[in-house]
């Protein structure tokens, strides 16, 4: 993940304000992540006041970029990153590469119809991806 600037040292302790401000995400999208995301535990002290460490921030950017970025439900990311780990990529995938969208789903997927023979849901999404073509070449 790409750090930001914002004029910290990239170890430093960032508060939810600072790191809202400098994600552009809300705090209270950044709180109910906690409750959605296990592994998302930012340090507690006084009061209740969050403090992210760089594993925080880097799991909250990863966050960030399979649900808002690439569309992913909450629990599909929280699938995807069930072994993520700050600074190493999710299993099977290199930092480069994107993750595998098969966690999109939250159903499982039914069975393939014999091959050659499209799915009714497959028939229409072929029918879909036409009429998008023909309404964008025009």
């Amino acid at each position: 993940m790409a750090a930001f600037d914002d004029g910290k040292d990239s170890g430093a302790l960032r508060t939810i304000g600072e790191l809202s401000a400098a994600l552009g995400i809300k705090p209270h999208v950044l709180r109910y992540w906690e409750d959605q995301f296990p592994m998302l535990k930012p340090l507690k002290r006084s009061g209740a006041r969050r403090y992210y460490r760089a594993a925080d921030v880097a799991l909250v950017q990863e966050i960030d970029r399979l649900v808002n970025r690439e569309g992913y439900t909450l629990r599909g990311a929280r699938t995807a990153l069930k072994d993520f780990r700050a600074g190493a990529a999710p299993s099977g995938a290199t930092s480069a590469e994107p993750l595998e969208h098969a966690s999109l789903f939250d159903t499982p997927r039914a069975p393939s119809p014999p091959s050659g023979v499209p799915s009714d849901i497959e028939t229409r999404l072929r029918a879909i991806r036409q009429k998008l073509s023909d309404a964008m070449a025009q």
